[in-house]
């Protein structure tokens, strides 16, 4: 008999190497209502950003956020983000397209300064295990604001998924942020 040994880490990135962060999550589901949350515009911009997905590799991906508009009753941006906190934009390239299962694309069009996000889901009975990996990160200080910023977005997607009231997003993020910075290695 195998026995599987869970570590429990939470809700937390967590770092694979020195530019690769992870984090896992479990969503109601079913697979397709997670899979639309992450492709349709209008539904990824109730936690992340709007903008186009063309549904095939090479396909172009842009994303549009609006970071002070996405929750309610929140504090105002940081003063470091206050350039990004109305919108802010991103183009690149779908590298992994497999519904329900698998999504990838580029942050950022050129190759050499881009990152790659990969997510990927598996149906857990009701629920959905989202597996999401971001790496080429160019420093740790890119690397504590991906972190605490997926870990907000995905809070975000959660209570909406669930149908709740999420945390005011800049509260959330500055807060996590100086959690990651104690938490990711080179503190």
């Amino acid at each position: 008999m195998n026995a599987t040994i869970a570590v429990a880490t939470g809700d937390y990135a967590q770092p694979l190497s020195a530019d690769t962060v992870r984090i896992e999550r479990t969503l109601p589901g079913p697979i397709e209502r997670v899979w639309a949350y992450l492709v349709d515009p209008a539904l990824r911009a109730l936690w992340l950003a709007t903008g186009d997905i063309e549904p095939r590799v090479g396909g172009r991906v842009e994303h549009v956020w609006h970071n002070n508009a996405l929750t309610d009753n929140d504090d105002p941006a940081p003063q470091k983000y206050a350039h990004i906190a109305e919108e802010a934009r991103m183009q690149g390239r779908v590298t992994v397209f497999d519904p329900p299962r698998t999504l990838a694309y580029t942050w950022g069009e050129v190759e050499a300064e881009s990152s790659e996000v990969r997510y990927e889901l598996t149906a857990q009975g009701d629920d959905v295990r989202l597996v999401l990996t971001h790496r080429r990160l160019a420093s740790r200080v890119v690397m504590l604001s991906v972190a605490a910023g997926w870990h907000t977005h995905l809070d975000i997607l959660v209570a909406r998924l669930e149908g709740s009231t999420p945390e005011g997003f800049w509260r959330r993020h500055t807060r996590l942020e100086s959690e990651y910075d104690k938490r990711l290695p080179g503190a």
